[in-house]
């Protein structure tokens, strides 16, 4: 039978990212530290290090599961439309445009954590490790998408997953800048579409 710290450690760990992510939105990944973090989620820095080596380790558990949820609901959304309804360019950037609430505080995590990274070469490659897994994912997306859509992609699809996370970061970034004069999702909705249409031809 697992000793009662091994039961626990789940909880812990998941404890330890709810408090991390409060605390990075709140003073930034710079001035947060893993003291502030053990604070806010009531455990001791001992219990930090029993789940993580590091700060950017802390980070890349977020961005693990931040990605791991976007692309799951992704999934989950597209699984529900009929399997006699065609899919259509259209149905994915509609839902590619979909952001849940979360998006706004993971967007000011990330971003200054991409700065660091920017600025520290062991970060941007594990950084970029971790990029590389998602975009592993999005493209056994699109794989499916295209052809549930009854389309053949006609550039890399890795390539194709790049432009589509850029279009859809860089949307979010100007549509929290201007909230009024772009709601969330509008240039991800009418240029994924296009994006897709373009990148692909009828099978």
């Amino acid at each position: 039978m697992p000793k009662g710290p091994t039961k626990r450690r789940p909880e812990t760990r998941a404890r330890m990212l709810d408090a991390a992510m409060e605390v990075f939105a709140e003073v930034g990944f710079g001035g947060a530290t893993i003291d502030m973090i053990c604070r806010r989620a009531g455990y001791t820095t001992g219990a930090f290090y029993s789940n993580f080596s590091s700060k950017d380790e802390l980070f890349y558990a977020l961005f693990d599961a931040h990605a791991s949820r976007a692309l799951d609901r992704l999934v989950e959304r597209l699984s529900h439309l009929d399997d006699t309804e065609e899919l259509t360019a259209r149905h994915t950037a509609m839902l590619w445009g979909d952001l849940e609430p979360e998006e706004r505080t993971w967007y000011l995590v990330s971003t200054e954590f991409t700065l660091y990274a920017i600025r520290n070469p062991d970060a941007a490659r594990t950084l970029a490790d971790h990029d590389a897994e998602v975009r592993t994912e999005i493209v056994r997306v699109l794989t499916m998408l295209f052809e549930r859509m009854r389309r053949r992609p006609t550039v890399d699809l890795d390539e194709l997953a790049r432009l589509m996370v850029a279009v859809r970061e860089g949307g979010l970034a100007q549509s929290l800048v201007e909230p009024d004069r772009l709601p969330h999702g509008t240039l991800e909705r009418r240029f994924i579409f296009e994006l897709l249409e373009q990148s692909s031809t009828p099978t």
